[in-house]
């Protein structure tokens, strides 16, 4: 099976011609195997053609590659980086970090992807014991860096003075030196996002470890026939990184903006026709809501990282057609699971279907397989989730179940369920049924200590603009929807939700509303 499907990713990106296997060999021969191998191959393919494009500069694939390459040199010989060293890139999506991005992987150096919304805390937390050679960052992380623990070598994305990737990149270099081979470090994700400790979850790039996921999405999501995509999701996030070298590989042309405001993006989709947009949710909604009509070049909406509603994903469909796609997965195992615009016009609730080579089963409190209908813990096995090259279980943390056609649900994690009178309570449930009164934009639920039951449920309610809803309405309209131990004992309703940067609803700043 790998085999195969190594041939149709060929395919796709056009590597089973021999002038494409040649140029794939000259890559390989001149960078060994990272992610550097990856640029070269592209620029050798697509050379002339536009590559990024940020608020700074447009680049070609010629000019990414050159630039890229250059300063691997220029970390090397600066900072001595290499085998074993530990870089940390931490910035917005801009193409000074992609950059960044493949020249550090090609000193073979383990590179950390940080969030750039962390706290000092966490940023001392993070870096404490991680002991890193080099911390790249963009200026105005610099206060954060300064109130934190770390006191190690610093390198600016940007700056037109101090040294930063901008001007090492496009340094004139009249010794330059011939390009180094090297094998690939590690590449760390972490997660926990910006309310938690941080966890690593480290992986290799490796060829066949990343067939399944890079196959569903040529395939599925049909990106090889798309020709410019927004990639809105942060570049430090598996996600955004994963399409970022998706495009690479394909050649196609990639738009990036250092932060997301709504009508901003609206305009930038707009401009440049854009036919392909990496999202979370809460991006989504507020672009429909900015100007929807600015999205109509879009024949490709990939929502990740956090759940998407029904109610949002039917709105998507009646809004710009069957464009919609849901993609489910963790840090650990990666992409998992795809919901194309068929599954979800048929079950909007649903995160779709297990890709070809991944393992999704729903097991019970007793560890067997649950039946369809049947909720129980969500786990998922995939090449990425191996080690020593067996891929084994992972508890993903979600609660959900699968229905007879092999689509899967969502019911909420696990860590937030609580027990109400003796019966088991997701939040997420009871959510979504909030989520589908016409008056309620968004909504969030959280237990709370009750005398009588132990616990109960507290509903924060957004409402749609203008609207008008009081607690005692929208307790009555859910009478008939939820049983008696979902119903929320307390609603409040608030302006808005809290959202940590990567979308994801915070819910410790909502409890401490």
């Amino acid at each position: 099976m790998k085999a195969i499907r190594l041939l149709r990713v060929m395919a796709a990106i056009g590597l089973l011609t021999p002038r494409a296997l040649l140029r794939l060999a000259a890559a390989l021969l001149t960078h060994g195997v990272n992610l550097m191998t990856l640029l070269n191959f592209s620029a050798r393919t697509y050379g002339e053609r536009t590559a990024l494009t940020d608020e700074r500069e447009t680049l070609t694939y010629d000019e990414w590659y050159r630039q890229s390459e250059q300063l691997s040199q220029e970390l090397r010989a600066r900072y001595g980086l290499g085998k074993g060293s530990k870089v940390g890139l931490m910035g917005k999506n801009h193409a000074s970090l992609a950059k960044a991005l493949f020249a550090v992987s090609s000193t073979g150096a383990d590179l950390y992807l940080l969030n750039a919304e962390m706290s000092p805390r966490q940023l001392t937390d993070l870096l404490g014991s991680r002991e890193l050679d080099l911390l790249i960052h963009d200026e105005e992380q610099e206060a954060l860096i300064g109130l934190s623990s770390y006191r190690g070598s610093r390198l600016l994305n940007y700056h037109e003075t101090l040294p930063a990737v901008n001007r090492l990149a496009a340094a004139a270099s009249p010794m330059r030196t011939k390009s180094f081979k090297s094998s690939t470090g590690k590449l760390i994700l972490l997660t926990g996002g910006t309310t938690g400790k941080a966890k690593e979850a480290p992986h290799r790039p490796s060829l066949f470890a990343y067939l399944a996921p890079f196959e569903a999405l040529l395939s599925r999501l049909k990106l090889a026939d798309r020709h410019t995509a927004y990639v809105a999701t942060p570049l430090y996030h598996g996600y955004g990184l994963a399409v970022l070298l998706l495009f690479c590989a394909l050649g196609k042309k990639v738009l990036l903006r250092r932060g997301f405001e709504a009508e901003a993006a609206c305009r930038l989709i707009r401009d440049h026709q854009a036919d392909a947009v990496s999202v979370v949710p809460l991006m989504l909604r507020r672009m429909l809501q900015a100007d929807p009509e600015a999205l109509k070049s879009l024949r490709c909406v990939a929502s990740g990282g956090a759940e998407l509603s029904p109610k949002l994903a039917e709105e998507t469909r009646r809004r710009l057609g069957n464009v919609l796609y849901n993609l489910y997965g963790t840090s650990e195992a990666g992409l998992a699971v795809i919901a194309t615009p068929q599954d979800l016009e048929r079950s909007p609730g649903t995160i779709g279907r297990a890709m070809e080579g991944v393992g999704l089963t729903v097991l019970t409190d007793a560890s067997t397989e649950a039946a369809p209908g049947a909720a129980g813990r969500l786990c998922v096995r995939s090449p990425r989730s191996g080690r020593r090259g067996e891929p084994r279980w992972i508890e993903t943390g979600d609660w959900g179940w699968r229905d007879e056609e092999g689509r899967y649900f969502l019911s909420g994690r696990t860590d937030s369920m609580i027990v109400s009178g003796g019966e088991n309570v997701y939040p997420f449930e009871v959510e979504q049924v909030l989520l589908a009164h016409p008056q309620v934009e968004d909504a969030a639920v959280a237990g709370m200590m009750d005398e009588l039951y132990g616990q109960r449920l507290k509903a924060y309610v957004q409402l749609v603009p203008g609207g008008r809803l009081s607690a005692e309405e929208l307790k009555e309209w859910l009478r008939s929807r939820l049983a008696r131990y979902q119903q929320p004992k307390e609603i409040v309703f608030v302006r808005r939700l809290p959202y940590t940067p990567l979308g994801k609803l915070d819910r410790k700043r909502l409890t401490q509303q």
